[in-house]
């Protein structure tokens, strides 16, 4: 038995009737996402540099969080590995802030490295599915993934200034959509 005092949703259909009425929310950050979407796309250069600065924002209070945990670890081996990964991140995250574009470099080329491994194993894994499964989808994702990996990595560092803001676009443009479909089926059930 348990007394939380948690007043949120109950059940499921609870959860439901509460996001029913906050649709029109719903609707308008799927337009706001959106159109960050299409900004980020029509200025790709500023998408790229601020994909890198939001990372290094992130990686800075990470390191810091890690700085503070290693304070609480036992035993000094525990104690120096939490300590040199928040001091690792913390250097990262003010590279990042600091020169985006060199960070942007290096990320981009982590990231094309990334898709060309991935598709590699991806297209490897396909070849040990069993008849009947979708590995045909699997080999054609991993193609794809392998292509723009190589794509990337070829036109590096030139890509490191438009790939990351590329990305990011259209990954907002694709939340907006889920968050706009979302709303307006939830409109519906009103």
């Amino acid at each position: 038995m348990s007394t939380t005092g948690d007043s949120g949703p109950q059940s499921l259909a609870d959860g439901m009737r509460v996001l029913r009425a906050k649709w029109g929310w719903i609707v308008a950050l799927g337009v706001i996402s959106l159109i960050a979407g299409v900004i980020a796309l029509g200025s790709v250069v500023m998408a790229t540099e601020s994909a890198v600065f939001i990372v290094g924002i992130m990686m800075l209070v990470e390191g810091v969080i890690e700085i503070f945990t290693a304070f609480s670890a036992r035993g000094w081996g525990r104690f120096l590995f939490w300590l040199l990964l928040g001091v690792l991140y913390v250097f990262a995250g003010y590279i990042c802030l600091q020169n985006p574009f060199k960070a942007a470099a290096l990320l981009t080329l982590m990231l094309g490295i990334a898709l060309i491994i991935g598709g590699l194993v991806r297209i490897f894994l396909a070849t040990q599915m069993k008849q009947g499964t979708p590995w045909g989808w699997v080999v054609f994702s991993g193609i794809l993934s392998f292509l723009l990996g190589l794509m990337i990595v070829a036109h590096w560092p030139a890509s490191s200034f438009y790939t990351l803001g590329i990305f990011l676009g259209i990954d907002l443009i694709f939340i907006g959509a889920g968050w706009l479909g979302t709303g307006l089926a939830l409109k519906k059930q009103v």
